[in-house]
């Protein structure tokens, strides 16, 4: 399983590496150079908006249709003609309730233009990711990595050429909406055509008691993802709603937050592969201590790393991605950025939890989290603006992390292992004492270069990654 893991992993990263940051910086960001902070920040707020119900469309069932195929695959021809219509049901529902409330905040009518929109693509989302989850609990990862990207790398032709080459009409936020729609929808066709092709052509009917069935079923999966989703997603919306420039403030936030989501991006190919194995090794009774080791030595060092040089070199970073607002998106983005750790140990611990089944745990600590982040917010954004919603995020991923490590560690009876807690002492310790001596000795060196060089160099040396037991996995297949 670490095997299938490695190189399927390997496999995502290359296609996100080449596709992912094209479509985030060359074509996202672009958009925010030529609409601006404030439009941005508009388009921003709404569609954070839209996640607010997005759990109504999927309820759980994505999660929970990945798990139960990992484990039961002879079902699913049977399970997509039953699933289908219940789906179309639960868009009604979320449309209904997301233009209430859209109603109840009282959005503009040029809001409510792009809120129609996106909407439309929520769903369409959701129904991709719905297929996606046969491929993956299927294993058939190779198809399920290609579709990850596919809706990205259609947006870079179509919006690339708008940017870069027919560039007589200017670039709006409702035209950007549209095309993706456009890169969405054909997504939406070649996963349907593939699915098809692999478990036949389904018999599509509606069947009460199974709805019954599937809805109880995956409600504790529906809850974590919306609680997870309110204490991820609120800020901006929050940010939007509360202050006179609110529609600035999103957009400030939007800039540091980008480069956050991106890695946010590459981290969750790690939970997407590990849930289906690590659904079958529980299922087959196997230790998934190494697998999740595996997976913690490859992404956690990276992550410290990651934040340790957008702390250091900040300002070199935004010059390369954005044309203005540098200054006030680098006070949110240094201490942002920060966050990225928690996010990864939720990352792994969370996923072994939920296909553990530990949900009700889970809940509790992100309807926790729910709280004390719109506290903090309430509390930070009236004096801070952006740069208090970014200490609530961190300071809520910090909480939320070191509950799920500390509950996991005694769920699976982890042992204490001071040598992995030198090692990333260690790291730590490079992370922090390079820059500080390289400015204290007033050498005009590239910091982030040297950090970087003796951060590989400490976790090679100490081997928190193992590059001879990493090529003696790559040899073998058990």
């Amino acid at each position: 399983m670490r095997f299938t893991f490695l190189v399927h992993l390997a496999l995502m990263v290359l296609l996100n590496l080449l596709i992912k940051p094209l479509a985030i910086f060359g074509i996202d960001a672009q958009v925010q150079n030529e609409v601006g902070a404030s439009e941005y920040g508009f388009y921003f707020s709404l569609l954070n908006f839209t996640y607010l119900f997005n759990i109504v469309l999927d309820f759980g069932i994505t999660n929970f249709n990945t798990k139960y195929m990992a484990q039961y695959p002879h079902l699913a021809r049977q399970y997509i003609g039953k699933i289908l219509p219940l789906r179309i049901a639960l868009l009604l529902i979320y449309v209904a309730l997301t233009l209430i409330l859209a109603l109840s905040l009282g959005y503009s009518q040029k809001q409510f233009e792009v809120l129609y929109i996106l909407i439309l693509n929520q769903f369409i989302i959701s129904v991709i990711l719905y297929f996606r989850s046969y491929f993956s609990g299927l294993l058939f990862l190779k198809i399920d990595i290609l579709l990850s990207v596919m809706d990205k790398f259609l947006l870079i032709l179509m919006a690339g050429y708008f940017l870069y080459i027919e560039t007589a009409s200017p670039m709006t936020v409702t035209f950007f909406v549209w095309l993706q729609t456009c890169s969405l929808g054909l997504t939406l066709l070649i996963a349907l055509v593939l699915l098809l092709s692999k478990v036949g052509f389904p018999v599509i009917r509606w069947n009460l008691s199974f709805n019954r069935f599937l809805l109880r079923k995956s409600f504790p999966y529906a809850l974590l993802i919306v609680l997870m989703m309110l204490y991820n997603r609120v800020d901006s919306i929050m940010l939007e709603r509360m202050l006179p420039d609110g529609q600035y403030q999103a957009g400030i936030y939007a800039q540091a937050y980008r480069l956050l989501d991106a890695f946010f991006m590459f981290a969750t190919l790690f939970s997407s592969l590990l849930f289906p194995l690590l659904a079958r090794m529980l299922k087959d009774g196997k230790d998934v201590k190494p697998l999740l080791g595996t997976a913690g030595n490859i992404l956690l060092p990276g992550a410290m790393i990651l934040a340790a040089v957008c702390f250091v070199d900040w300002r070199f970073i935004l010059d390369l991605i954005y044309h203005q607002d540098i200054e006030e998106a680098g006070a949110v983005f240094r201490i942002l950025m920060f966050s990225f750790i928690p996010v990864c140990f939720t990352l792994l611990f969370g996923t072994l939890l939920t296909v553990n089944g530990n949900l009700r745990f889970l809940n509790w600590v992100s309807f926790a989290g729910i709280w004390v982040n719109v506290g903090l917010n309430f509390i930070l954004i009236p004096k801070y603006g952006a740069l208090g919603t970014t200490y609530a995020t961190l300071f809520t991923q910090v909480a939320v992390a070191s509950v799920q490590l500390f509950f996991t560690i005694r769920l699976f009876q982890m042992q204490a292992n001071t040598a992995i807690v030198l090692k990333y002492a260690a790291l730590i310790g490079v992370l922090i004492l390079v820059p500080l001596g390289l400015n204290a000795a007033k050498l005009d060196w590239n910091r982030s270069l040297v950090m970087l060089i003796a951060a590989f160099a400490t976790a090679l040396a100490t081997r928190l990654f193992d590059w001879k037991s990493f090529l003696e996995l790559l040899k073998t297949k058990r």
